[in-house]
């Protein structure tokens, strides 16, 4: 202690205290190695990056809490307004999925003063006799209910597209017949909105057998719908649960949907138009379509297009404003009178109707335009102006090939059809018929060559000249006495079992049968050898297979998809990014607030459209709208992923016709099957795979993703079957999309290494054309052609390894192929579907 008194001062360490080395761990860089390799560079995020604040641990939760709090907020507010004042009313469709059930009765229940409820329109959806509005002031709420026919499955899929809520009606004992089944694998495809599941006669069960009967129906429901509540619907008071559910069930939201603006027709009119508007009057030409209903959705803009589902695209010219038919305060209740052709003429509660209010009007410049594809100028690629001395040479030229190919061809055709051959004593006229001479056979070959079809495979000559073959039996070897055992053997045959095969042969289609045996020989033929074709005898293969090209690996070997384009590519348009333009469209979509707002009851004027649509209405079917996004009304290369259905087991062709459910389109196409890969090329498939997606390539207009996909296939009959569900992969024409063939050889003389390779060329002019080309084999092995021996197709090969004698040579040959442009927006309607009660089933002994 101090002397003084003071306190002594504590110690502070110096300048000179020693300060240790920290521990180096592992790989540490200094900073001063960090330094030297930066050389003075500095991170731009470092200079011009503010210092965020660091928030405590119980800010970050508060900020979670309320970021939750508002999703929740924005979903009950969203949920909240379905049905209320400021909502459009809730949407129900009553749909019976077993023949045995009357959806009828279901209505019946809902119509009645169960909870409190007032009818206040009836047939309140244009074209739907069995629809009523309905308001609820105990709930405050107001439903539009309609019983929409499982017969029209285009109606079906269209009013689940918009409805918010379906309405199962179940049998009580069996759920579902064959023919629900179907129509809820169309709904799961397309996408199943909220849904409830009701169910009659359990009330009239004996008590001990109520719970046995609800468990069974619980353990069949839950197949298909594992979380859904089943509610019986025998009373008034199961009808007022079954509201209450209803409007108080989370809704389900489907995307394709919820981006565009649509509306469900419940009021139409059509005005044909003058003579001085450029239309023929009456009822076969164009006129203006009014539609009146609620929007639903995002706003409706009146300079976007909108899409009537099965009928094409239109322009609107204005919106009106009239007033609500279905208002919740029954004080502002207005008489309802059935108008003309069966549809419902609003009117106002005072005594003069009330005046429309026009919304908004279509400005001609800024209103978008039909144009679906790109006009093509077929002297774009043009340089030059030919010089009238050139046009007068090349009219010269033209005339007198015209008269050289003219007499070619009218001496080719009466020497054909006078032509005296030389045949071998003791030869009949119908042998004589089967001798081919070697000039015509060669003219066949070379026509064969020149036709321009993508579609023509060796494999369906192949299948061509077998059934050629079986049909090509002497008809003179039957004997008498066969012909007499046979006559025998049909007189014993009973009356009974004659009249039973013939009232089976009265529902079997001759033709659909050689048809489907034919394409199922060809699925089989292909899945036991993929893409092998035969090199033809009597023709060249370099000139058979000109089109196509080798490719050193598949997967890194380079292809250009600006090459050799064919014309249809100049008529549609693409995008230099589709991701980013969909991001955008979609963003503005979700950002727009002009126009009629979501819930608003509004009357839209459609310019052009046909009396067709008005007659579509007449006839009993619903009338869906929907508007569409910037881009979607032209065309492009669209592709989509889908899947097999386990239903379906008829072999799928590529290219061939097939109905397309898109969204809210529909319409007919033959597309192309490929692989979905990651590459950059992809191959194609002859047939739908049942083991694996599919990328199916056609052209059609732009759509946007997400949205649902649904193939059918249209019998002969009439009856479209299911064939394949998934989803809208991308729009992207630069996709290519490779035909594989492989040529196939055999190896006959083996020595080490090389061995001498037959039967897959005939002559050495082929040889020599595809020698660069690699070469494979089944069991692995790698090579490529050495040298041509003799003049027959023989060739020397060079192997990486010793070939075995049971091996297989191959060459794999590639061209680009694109879709066919057989895009129509118009499809027949569906015939009730039947279910198939047996399919056809193939054995190895009759692929023989």
């Amino acid at each position: 202690m101090a002397a003084n008194g003071e306190k002594q001062q504590g110690h502070r360490p110096g300048v000179y205290k020693q300060k240790n080395k920290g521990h180096k761990h592992g790989k540490h860089r200094t900073k001063g190695e960090i330094e030297r390799e930066n050389k003075g560079r500095v991170s731009v995020t470092a200079l011009t990056k503010k210092q965020r604040k660091e928030q405590k641990k119980m800010d970050r939760r508060h900020k979670a809490n309320q970021l939750r709090k508002n999703k929740k907020d924005m979903v009950l507010t969203e949920k909240r307004r379905l049905g209320s004042r400021d909502g459009p009313p809730h949407l129900a469709a009553v749909v019976s999925l077993h023949a045995a059930v009357d959806a009828g009765a279901i209505t019946k229940l809902l119509r009645g003063e169960c909870a409190g409820g007032v009818v206040h329109l009836e047939r309140c959806v244009s074209g739907v006799s069995d629809s009523f509005g309905l308001i609820l002031p105990r709930f405050k709420q107001r439903f539009t209910f309609l019983n929409q026919s499982t017969a029209d499955v285009h109606s079906l899929l269209d009013v689940a597209k918009i409805a918010d809520s379906l309405v199962f009606v179940l049998d009580s004992t069996e759920g579902w017949d064959s023919y629900g089944e179907y129509c809820l694998s169309c709904l799961f495809a397309q996408g199943l909105p909220s849904h409830a599941l009701v169910c009659q006669g359990v009330s009239d069960l004996p008590v001990k057998k109520r719970v046995e009967s609800r468990r069974a129906l619980s353990k069949i429901t839950e197949v298909r719908f594992p979380d859904a509540r089943l509610f019986p619907l025998d009373s008034e008071q199961d009808a007022t649960l079954l509201l209450r559910h209803l409007g108080s069930q989370r809704q389900r939201k489907l995307g394709f949907r919820s981006r565009r603006s649509h509306l469900l027709a419940q009021n139409v009119t059509f005005t044909p138009n003058s003579p001085a508007e450029g239309a023929g009057g009456g009822n076969t030409g164009l006129g203006t379509l009014c539609v009146s209903g609620y929007v639903r959705g995002r706003p409706l803009r009146v300079d976007r297009l909108v899409h009537i589902s099965g009928h094409g695209d239109f322009q609107l010219s204005q919106i009106d404003a009239p007033s609500d038919p279905l208002p919740l305060n029954l004080t502002a209740a207005r008489p309802v009178k059935p108008g003309k052709g069966g549809d419902v003429d609003m009117l106002d509660g005072g005594e003069d109707d009330a005046p429309v209010r026009v919304l908004m009007k279509a400005d001609p410049s800024c209103r978008e335009s039909l144009q679906a594809e790109a006009e093509v100028d077929p002297m774009d690629g043009e340089q030059t102006w030919p010089t009238e001395t050139e046009l007068l040479e090349a009219e010269g030229a033209k005339t007198e090939l015209t008269y050289n190919i003219l007499r070619c061809y009218t001496w080719k055709k009466a020497r054909k059809n006078k032509r005296v051959m030389k045949v071998p004593k003791g030869t009949s006229d119908y042998q004589a018929t089967w001798i081919v001479d070697d000039n015509d056979e060669e003219d066949g070959d070379l026509d064969e060559e020149s036709s321009d079809d993508d579609g023509d495979d060796m494999m369906d000559e192949a299948m061509e000249g077998d059934d050629d073959e079986n049909n090509s039996q002497d008809p003179g070897s039957c004997c008498a006495s066969d012909e007499e055992e046979d006559e025998e053997e049909e007189e014993v045959c009973s009356t009974e079992r004659a009249g039973a095969d013939q009232r089976y042969d009265e529902h079997m289609d001759e033709a659909a049968e050689e048809e489907g045996l034919k394409r199922y020989r060809e699925a089989r033929s292909n899945e036991m050898f993929p893409d092998e074709v035969d090199t033809p005898l009597n023709a060249a293969a370099r000139i058979r297979f000109q089109r196509y090209r080798g490719l050193k690996s598949f997967r890194s070997s380079p292809w250009d998809p600006m090459e050799n384009l064919p014309l249809n590519y100049s008529r549609i348009f693409q995008f230099q990014s589709f991701e980013r333009t969909r991001n955008r469209v979609l963003a503005e979509a979700a950002a727009e607030e002009e126009g009629a707002m979501d819930g608003w009851y509004v009357t839209l004027h459609i310019v052009d459209v046909p009396f067709s649509v008005m007659e579509s209405v007449q006839s009993g079917k619903p009338l869906v709208l929907v508007s569409l996004l910037p881009y979607e009304q032209k065309m492009s290369v669209m592709h989509v992923l889908v899947r097999r259905h386990p239903s379906n087991m008829e072999p799928i062709k590529s290219k061939e016709e097939l109905v397309f459910h898109c969204g809210f389109r529909r319409f007919r196409a033959s597309p192309i099957f490929s692989q979905h890969t990651s590459a950059d090329k992809h191959k194609m498939e002859r047939f739908l795979r049942p083991d694996a997606p599919t990328v199916v390539s056609v052209y059609a207009p732009i759509t946007f993703p997400p949205a649902g996909i649904l193939l059918f296939k249209q019998r002969n009959d009439g009856i479209q079957d299911l064939v394949a569900t998934g989803s809208l992969l991308s729009c992207d024409p630069q996709r290519v999309v490779l035909k594989r063939i492989v040529l196939s050889g055999h190896p006959f003389k083996i020595n080490r290494r090389s061995a001498v390779v037959r039967y897959m060329f005939f002559n050495r002019d082929d040889i020599m054309w595809f020698k660069p080309v690699e070469l494979r084999t089944k069991w692995g092995r790698r090579g490529h052609i050495k040298e041509a021996l003799g003049t027959h197709g023989h060739m020397k090969c060079v192997f990486d390894n010793q070939l075995r004698s049971q091996d297989t040579v191959l060459m794999n040959l590639y061209k680009r192929l694109y879709p066919r442009w057989t895009y129509d927006p118009y499809v027949p309607l569906p015939l009730p579907w039947v279910k198939r009660e047996c399919n056809v089933e193939m054995d190895d002994s009759e692929m023989e």
